[in-house]
């Protein structure tokens, strides 16, 4: 009998490579019509940002639209047995915003190491746009106008602050 390690990084890719035959071939066989609908409630589980400096990667390219999905129970785990965050527990912000960063820009694979080179601005933004997501469920925030002393929103994610 052969033993595999699994760990946790892996497991939905040996789930993948192992799941019957049978049931891919099934769903290709119905029609789209056809098949089960799944139900909406209204959970929001991504969110569109605009980064304030934005991400030059190493071609000059300029990224500042992006995409935040919702942090997971593992995705706030993770970082806690990362040997980076072990030894420097500032690191752990990097190791969670590239897991939870699904594109910025073209870039669809936002690693440690692209985070590690955004403006501090753009990481500062983002830890705040994180938690604003993760803990109160929206991206709206309640600001004062600094000449009127009037209350109002505005919506972290989308447009640049004093534009409409």
């Amino acid at each position: 009998m052969r033993r595999r390690t699994v760990t946790a990084g892996n497991l939905e890719e040996i789930l993948q490579a192992t799941a019957p035959a049978q049931a891919s071939e099934q769903a290709a066989a119905t029609p789209a019509a056809a098949a089960p609908r799944r139900e909406d409630h209204g959970l929001r589980t991504e969110f569109e940002f605009e980064l304030p400096r934005g991400y030059v990667d190493d071609e000059g390219t300029v990224h500042r639209y992006g995409t935040m999905r919702l942090a997971t129970a593992r995705d706030e785990l993770r970082p806690q047995i990362d040997l980076r965050v072990k030894e420097n527990p500032a690191y752990l912000s990097v190791v969670l915003l590239s897991q939870v960063i699904t594109r910025l820009g073209s870039i669809t694979d936002v690693h440690a190491g692209v985070v590690e080179r955004m403006y501090a601005t753009d990481v500062a933004f983002l830890q705040d746009f994180y938690r604003r997501v993760n803990s109160e469920g929206h991206t709206r925030a309640a600001v004062t106008c600094p000449h009127c002393e009037g209350g109002f929103e505005v919506d972290l994610s989308g447009g640049r602050l004093g534009e409409s």
